[in-house]
């Protein structure tokens, strides 16, 4: 098979990481014969980045792996992606929770979300700020059609490791501290945090989900 090094590169990530942790296969321009090895590797959650790449390939999977949306959210994509994704990964406005709420008014369920945390306050990437994670998270648990299920964040723009170490285990800590929060609309679970360069940091540092796309789809050396 042509693409066998995907198989094995799945089976060396699901050898090194523990069994409780999520591997999702970012998909992000990769070709519905390579989204298919994946499944066909064990993988059970597709991450997607945009809504549309998400309905070309959903008539083809949906029964085969859950989609979760990765990338950020537009408003005008809403509906669509209610129809489409398991979970959204990427929740950082009251904005997208009320449109969200909208739109699930006369349906009997709720969408999983994860709240996107801008752990570092880089200007150049959506999420909430730390500062602002308790008071946005007290707001949007007043939704009934949202299921809070935890936190998501992207690492630091950087290669140093301790600065990514900080700022994985500054996450771990936010989550931590609301992961006992009961309601009906809060199921703390999920940590989401680490990609291909960064995951075994963050499940040193707690995390029980990882997003890995590079070193699932490129020929390793």
């Amino acid at each position: 098979m042509e693409e066998h090094y995907i198989l094995k590169n799945i089976e060396n990530i699901l050898k090194e990481i523990p069994d409780y942790v999520h591997l999702i296969a970012v998909a992000k321009g990769r070709s519905l014969k390579e989204i298919e090895l994946c499944i066909e590797g064990g993988i059970k959650i597709l991450g997607i980045n945009y809504v549309q790449q998400g309905e070309k390939i959903y008539p083809f999977l949906k029964d085969k792996a859950d989609f979760h949306l990765i990338g950020h959210l537009q408003t005008n994509k809403i509906k669509k992606a209610l129809n489409i994704f398991n979970m959204i990964q990427t929740i950082d406005s009251i904005e997208t929770v009320k449109e969200i709420q909208n739109r699930l008014k006369s349906e009997d369920r709720k969408m999983p979300i994860l709240i996107e945390v801008n752990i570092a306050n880089e200007k150049n990437k959506f999420g909430v700020p730390p500062e602002n994670l308790f008071d946005f998270f007290s707001e949007i648990s007043k939704f009934d059609k949202i299921l809070i299920m935890g936190l998501m964040t992207i690492g630091p723009n950087t290669n140093d490791e301790n600065i990514i170490r900080k700022y994985f285990k500054k996450t771990y800590n936010l989550y931590n501290q609301l992961r006992n929060y009961k309601s009906a609309n809060v199921n703390f679970k999920y940590l989401s945090m680490g990609m291909s360069d960064s995951y075994k940091i963050a499940i040193d540092e707690g995390s029980n989900m990882i997003r890995i796309g590079r070193k699932i789809f490129l020929e390793q050396n």
